[in-house]
């Protein structure tokens, strides 16, 4: 195999596809259906199975379990069910990822450029896109949904059907049970919206105008008392559109579990 380093103790079963720079540390172990892409490099003692793609340049470190069966019990070990990890995510220590479920929609999906901390969990059925973090010992129950720029402070837990906006972050030893709105600081048990995440707006390089925006946004729905669907009818009223605002709108408006006050 082509610039392939495999260690001698390491198992690779017939069928895995390794694509060129890969490199697999001592003790672990890569089954059949895995497919790894240019340069991803698996450290020692992980365990890869499952119907797993892995995206190039990405990097598991020791003891991660990625791909291994929901758990679900309605989980048949026939299922077919996938799980697709992008490129350019680092993976750190002990972290387990399962794959989607037949009633989910069959997949776990992430995108790209996401760091998971050592021991954060990522359950059947999640979607994750680009740019996420998920601090040390983070728990997604499953079907959760992450959008791009998520944060996700260490040991806080994510109730099952739950999403997570653009460019929210939530701290440590939180219980997020309902949707956290996009551009938004949460925290707290159960969680609650604290504030506008002004620090991210900036560092994604969000206009000042549009910042502005999005805290006259907050404060309508937030701190002026009025029924929510009475709020976002101000806000579209009344507030400048633009993107941001416009996605904030609709996150609230195709909630399901409802937005966390």
């Amino acid at each position: 195999m082509e610039n392939i380093n495999v260690h001698k103790t390491a198992i690779i079963h017939a069928g895995a596809k390794l694509s060129p720079g890969v490199s697999v540390g001592p003790y672990s172990v890569i089954e059949s259906n895995v497919t790894l892409g240019d340069n991803v490099l698996i450290g020692t003692h992980c365990v890869i199975t499952g119907k797993t793609t892995i995206g190039r340049n990405c990097k598991i470190y020791s003891g991660a379990v990625v791909g291994s069966a929901p758990q679900d019990k309605k989980h048949s070990t026939d299922d077919n069910v996938f799980l697709n990890i992008g490129e350019n995510n680092t993976i750190r220590e002990y972290v387990t990822i399962n794959p989607g479920t037949v009633d989910g929609g069959s997949k776990t999906v992430i995108g790209n450029d996401n760091l998971f901390m050592a021991y954060s969990h990522i359950a059947h059925d999640c979607i994750i896109g680009n740019h996420c973090v998920m601090a040390n010992a983070a728990t997604l129950g499953g079907h959760v949904t992450l959008e791009d720029n998520t944060m996700i402070g260490g040991l806080s837990a994510v109730h099952q059907f739950v999403r997570l906006g653009r460019l929210c972050i939530v701290g440590g030893c939180s219980k997020v049970v309902q949707d956290v709105p996009p551009f938004s600081m949460c925290d707290g048990h159960p969680a609650s919206v604290t504030s506008v995440n002004s620090v991210g707006l900036k560092r994604a390089r969000v206009s000042s105008e549009t910042s502005r925006l999005l805290k006259k946004a907050f404060k309508i729905l937030f701190r002026s008392g009025l029924a929510r669907k009475h709020a976002l009818e101000i806000i579209a009223r009344e507030l400048n559109s633009c993107p941001e605002l416009e996605h904030l709108i609709f996150f609230f408006k195709t909630s399901e579990r409802g937005v966390c006050g």
